[in-house]
């Protein structure tokens, strides 16, 4: 064989194979004159730390030394024989957009998923490791051991969901359970209630005192909605579940448990009640976070009753199951349903101190700790890494369409005003807001609700600038509409 002879029969080589792949069906479509099948797979991956590692989500972070159940991604994956769709829900506190990323592209490489086909959450557990930054502004790519062990963990359960495929049915429906969600944004009467680290009072409460004879009224409305989407094999049997509430967290977790909160104990109670225990592929339950950054589980009007460890978040998990379980009863399941994602880019600004704060700031670091408290001496550290910190960064805004259902996705704990608008103004019968999506930036207030102050307002916790929650919610109706009209 001569050199030219062997160079021609390797190009020729090359360009079948270029061909071939241009023929064979990529993933999620059906190839040429078959008839898409709707598909579904889901799977759970442990993502659980070793003792005496930080639990992140309250003032302090003691070392773990108890795990009272398992942290784990929960994956789900879509397919309607032309695109497929993968959800993957995350027990922790929020993840870095660096987490989520790392595991997109590396999944991309192995299953042909777009990154725009990805949706990749936290649930916000405050009783959990920190995967992410304190003050994660700027691009990173060195990603800490546990980090690493969940962009592992998450291309694994994704990468088994996908193993799982079947053909299968899908439903989807909408059921309410007001009495576990109260807004925590009170207006009160007594200003020694609402004095902010930074030193000014603020117009509301964040949390006041259950029963206090100064609270005024609620900051802001609920939104008492658990939307699901729920899918099963052509025989019926269940495969998985994925709902949403607009509540924070519950708590009620003894110091250092490691602990999925009610999210995990949601799943359990509705595989329980739909009797879909000792499944093979094993059912998963999924209970994401909605707009709940204004919102949790204390009716404020009352004193807060005293409650043994996890009894609360019992309490409220079998709640919410119960009311999905009634629901689930009535919707009507079909063969298919048509899928479609969009994601861009969005630039945001960050929010920066004014001079008399920086100064305020520089103040209270240069004094001895005994004379202010750690949480002045901690917004003051906020307030120069602001400073500090870039004008701008990049964020990911997401929205899917699942049949007659949109989710949108937003990096932020975000009040639930703005879920409730996107809920009125979206195009789609059904839609929900995943936040804590694609990352994890801090509060998302609407910028009335900056006008009132509190801890979600406060420099530090809301990082960046107050028209930001509009520009968001723009997009996402953009995006939406676009789905909406395919």
């Amino acid at each position: 064989m001569t050199d030219a002879w062997g160079r021609n029969l390797a190009v020729w080589l090359a360009g079948a194979c270029a061909v071939l792949a241009c023929l064979a069906p990529t993933p999620g479509r059906a190839a040429e004159g078959d008839t898409p099948v709707f598909r579904a797979g889901a799977a759970i991956s442990n993502i659980t730390p070793p003792l005496g590692s930080l639990i992140v989500g309250n003032w302090e972070a003691p070392p773990a030394t108890h795990v009272h159940d398992d942290l784990h991604a929960r994956s789900l994956v879509l397919d309607d024989g032309e695109r497929r769709l993968a959800i993957v829900i995350c027990d922790s506190l929020a993840i870095d957009r660096q987490v989520f990323d790392a595991a997109r592209r590396r999944l991309e490489e192995r299953t042909g998923i777009p990154p725009e086909c990805m949706l990749m959450a936290a649930t916000h557990t405050h009783s959990g490791p920190l995967a992410r930054r304190s003050q994660n502004f700027a691009p990173y790519e060195d990603l800490t051991e546990y980090q690493q062990f969940v962009v592992d963990r998450i291309v694994d359960g994704v990468q088994c969901a996908l193993n799982n495929l079947e053909p299968a049915q899908i439903g989807w429906g909408s059921g309410e359970e007001p009495e576990q969600v109260h807004c925590r944004r009170w207006y009160v009467d007594d200003p020694s209630l609402t004095l902010s680290p930074f030193g000014h009072h603020d117009k509301v409460r964040m949390n006041p005192p259950g029963g206090h004879e100064a609270l005024v009224k609620p900051a802001g409305p609920t939104d008492p909605e658990i939307a699901f989407l729920a899918v099963r094999s052509v025989d019926g049997r269940p495969i998985a579940l994925l709902a949403n509430y607009s509540l924070h967290y519950v708590g009620g977790v003894p110091k250092g448990h490691i602990s999925a909160d009610y999210f995990a104990v949601f799943a359990d109670r509705v595989q329980e009640l739909l009797g879909a225990d000792r499944l093979d592929p094993p059912f998963v339950g999924i209970l994401s976070n909605g707009t709940s950054g204004d919102i949790n589980n204390v009716n404020f009007r009352e004193p807060r009753p005293k409650r043994a460890p996890y009894e609360q978040i019992h309490r409220v998990a079998n709640d919410v199951a119960t009311e999905v379980y009634r629901v689930y009863q009535t919707i009507e399941f079909r063969g298919d349903a048509r899928l479609g994602a969009r994601m861009r880019e969005l630039t945001l600004e960050v929010r920066k101190p004014d001079e008399a704060t920086l100064e305020w700031a520089r103040e209270i670091l240069a004094k001895p700790e005994a004379e202010c408290g750690p949480r002045q001496r901690s917004y003051a550290r906020k307030a120069l890494a602001h400073d500090e910190a870039p004008a701008h960064f990049d964020i990911r805004v997401q929205a899917l369409r699942i049949g007659d259902v949109g989710v949108a996705a937003i990096p932020f704990e975000t009040f639930a005003e703005t879920g409730l608008r996107l809920k009125a103004e979206g195009p789609l019968p059904v839609t929900f807001t995943i936040s804590l999506a694609n990352g994890g930036y801090g509060y998302l207030p609407t910028p009335a609700q900056h006008e009132l102050g509190g801890y979600e307002t406060w420099l530090g916790t809301s990082r960046v600038a107050p028209d930001s929650e509009p520009a968001i919610v723009a997009a996402l109706l953009e995006q939406l509409r676009e789905l909406a009209a395919e």
